[in-house]
């Protein structure tokens, strides 16, 4: 499986843990990590694919492969911006959201109405009028995350 792992270029300390365990755990289990290829929980989540012997990919926003963080083997310079977020979810098989800003949710909104699996671990969630949408799962931690992500 291809799993994207997303969230914010500016993360905190628990953001970066639980990026860097679901990167792990995707390394470790045999898929490829897909990311936006920058810092923060990113940088995490390719770390952690690093240290489980996996791949990485990061789909980058600017036009320049070294943009990339230090932990990346695939950079995909894209010069797009934030359009390169379609790009994340649609290579993606499963999205897994962790924390994260608007940017986050752009990639959740089309993750969702390409039909993609959406977890969340303290990350959004999405409510029209009163009804809240149960298609984003929401995960309390790394592990419950990638098996939720894998299960399909």
């Amino acid at each position: 499986m291809y799993i994207a792992v997303i969230g914010g270029q500016q993360s905190n300390a628990e953001e970066d843990r639980l990026a860097y365990e679901v990167g792990k755990l995707i390394a470790t289990n045999g898929h490829v990590l897909i990311c936006g290829g920058l810092g923060g929980v990113m940088e995490a989540a390719c770390r952690g694919a690093k240290d489980g012997g996996g791949t990485s990919v990061g789909i980058l926003p600017g036009a320049f492969r070294s943009d990339a963080n230090h932990y990346v083997d695939l950079a995909i310079a894209t010069d797009m911006g934030q359009c390169r977020n379609a790009i994340i979810v649609r290579t993606a098989d499963a999205v897994i959201a962790v924390g994260g800003e608007y940017g986050t949710l752009s990639e959740i909104a089309m993750a969702l109405k390409m039909g993609k699996l959406v977890v969340a671990i303290k990350s959004w969630s999405l409510m029209r009028a009163t009804l809240k949408d149960m298609r984003i799962v929401g995960a309390p931690d790394a592990e419950t995350a990638f098996r939720l992500a894998t299960a399909r």
